[in-house]
Parts: structure tokens; C-alpha cells; sequence
């Protein structure tokens, strides 16, 4: 199912194993080139701990709860993905649009900012968003050739037992929190949905 957003191709699919998505991901920008449109993957994984690029091992995860470890190409550290949360992953040629790598990651913390309505904020040298010093929302991107893939999550109204077993992004002791707990009374769908209209329309000013 999918839908076009001032000029970018929304796409639901639901949810999607990690592996399944991710060789979808590195598929489509291998194969794009400078005519094919962007495209805003919205979608949910089964229970997955993923390690960017520099991942250390020492920030877990600490104990075998049968959550697979994936190692990936994005940028960052340690995180969790699993139902409840909403992943957007941004196919998005940077180098058409003129957008600099972290004017893109500015624009994606920005996005998440204004859906929850300012009460969101960032930390200084830790990417990501987070309310009151809890992490609700983690990002890490990789750039090809210009085009960027991976992209952001979203902690709406899931089970945030797995964290304890990481330092999530890489740093100890660090809280997470989801929308639910906030007070906000989004769905994975309707978080997802806004969302992706948010950054659809900073993309066509940008």
C-alpha cells in the first residue's frame, strides 16, 4: 500500500522482518538513479537488536533472550526494534535535493519534535529525540552515492523490557520512553502516517 506525499512515495508494509527489509533497502538504492522518486518506508519489526558501524560490544545486549543481533551499515550504536514501534525509513536522494548529511539528521530529530508538539527536545553530541531525558525516538542513517537509507524510530506503545538488556545508542543507564507514557493517544499507524507527512513536507522546502 502506498501513497504519493508532495512528491514522496509513502510506502506501508506492515510488519517486516529486519532482514527481509533491509536487502529491500540496499536493493532500491543500488538500483535507483538520478529519475527515481523518493520513497518514505513506514513499518514495524518483529523483536530485533541492531549494531551500527560502531557498535562496541560492550554495550550489550547483556543477556540471551533469543532477540536476534544484527549487524548493519548505518551510523550509531546499539538499539532495539520490535512490534510497537514505528520505523521510517528514508530512501531520499540527498545529493538531488542539495541536503547536507546532518542537515538530513536535524531534519528527521525536527520531525519528531514537531509531532510531539515541542515537548520533545535533543542532546548535545547523543543523536536521537528525547523527552525529559528518556529516549523516545533513535535515527541512524547510511549514505550511497549520495542517497540515504536507514532512518529513524519511534517508540509508540510497545514492550520496552528489551532495553535493559543495552546501553541503547551506546550510552549506560540511558531511559527510553514511548508516546503511550507520554500521554499521547497515537497508534503506530496514525504516529507513522503524521510522521511521514512531516518530513514529506520539510523534504519539499528543504
Amino acid at each position: 500500500m502506498s501513497a504519493v506525499l508532495q512528491g514522496v512515495r509513502v510506502v506501508r508494509l506492515g510488519l517486516v522482518e529486519y532482514a527481509v527489509a533491509l536487502k529491500k533497502m540496499r536493493d532500491f538504492t543500488l538500483r535507483r538513479d538520478a529519475d527515481t522518486a523518493d520513497e518514505l518506508w513506514l513499518l514495524e519489526h518483529p523483536p530485533v537488536y541492531t549494531l551500527g558501524l560502531a557498535a562496541d560490544a560492550a554495550h550489550g545486549p547483556r543477556t540471551d533472550a533469543g532477540i536476534p543481533v544484527v549487524q548493519v551499515e548505518r551510523g550509531g550504536e546499539i538499539t532495539y526494534h520490535g512490534p510497537g514501534q514505528v520505523v521510517l525509513y528514508t530512501l531520499v536522494d540527498l545529493a538531488r535535493r542539495g541536503i547536507k548529511v546532518k542537515e538530513f539528521v536535524a531534519m528527521l530529530e525536527q520531525s519528531v519534535i514537531d509531532l510531539l508538539g515541542g515537548r520533545a527536545g535533543r542532546k548535545p553530541g547523543a543523536p536521537g529525540v528525547y523527552v525529559d531525558g528518556a529516549k523516545v525516538a533513535a535515527l541512524g542513517i547510511r549514505v550511497s552515492r549520495g542517497c540515504a537509507f536507514h532512518g529513524l524510530a519511534l517508540n509508540v506503545d510497545m514492550d520496552l523490557a528489551p532495553f535493559a538488556a543495552i546501553d541503547p545508542c551506546g550510552y549506560p543507564g540511558l531511559a527510553v520512553t514511548q508516546t503511550r507514557d507520554l500521554g499521547f493517544d497515537f497508534t503506530v499507524a496514525s504516529a507513522g502516517e503524521r510522521l511521514a507527512e512531516i518530513l514529506a513536507g520539510k523534504l519539499e522546502h528543504a
